[in-house]
């Protein structure tokens, strides 16, 4: 079973999820699914439309937002204005979840919503480590 870690009340991050995590993911109370993760990285991996169907099945929206390497200005614009406009918790991932924490840090750093510190600080409590590529204060 993958663990879904918690960051903030309003977000959570995962390593890749299966198609099955997804009722799950809606029976703990997500609203929102993030898929950080571009196709075709691992063969084994679920497509982004099989776990957009599966998602919907359980209840849950769904947001597509791949990010190779490092996150663009625009994926941290967009991930940061689903956030915003979320019915509720968040349950964001790719390949680590590593890709997820980055592209919210970034959007709360650049936004001046968190301080640097305390960013890392809940990347750390996720079992992330920030402190690499959040600006310095």
């Amino acid at each position: 079973m993958i663990e879904f870690r918690r960051v903030t009340d309003q977000l959570s991050v995962s390593p890749q999820i299966t198609l099955e995590d997804l009722q799950r993911a809606a029976d703990l109370g997500f609203k929102l699914v993030i898929n950080n993760r571009p196709d075709g990285e691992d063969a084994a991996q679920p497509t982004s439309a099989q776990v957009e169907t599966a998602a919907k099945a359980a209840g849950l929206a769904y947001a597509y937002i791949p990010v190779r390497g490092g996150p663009t200005q625009d994926q941290v614009a967009q991930e940061r204005s689903i956030l915003e406009n979320s019915e509720g918790p968040v349950l964001a991932f790719c390949r680590s979840g590593t890709r997820s924490i980055i592209t919210w840090s970034l959007g709360e750093a650049m936004d001046g919503a968190r301080s640097r510190d305390e960013l890392v600080e809940l990347g750390q409590q996720a079992g992330y480590d920030l402190n690499g590529v959040l600006p310095a204060s």
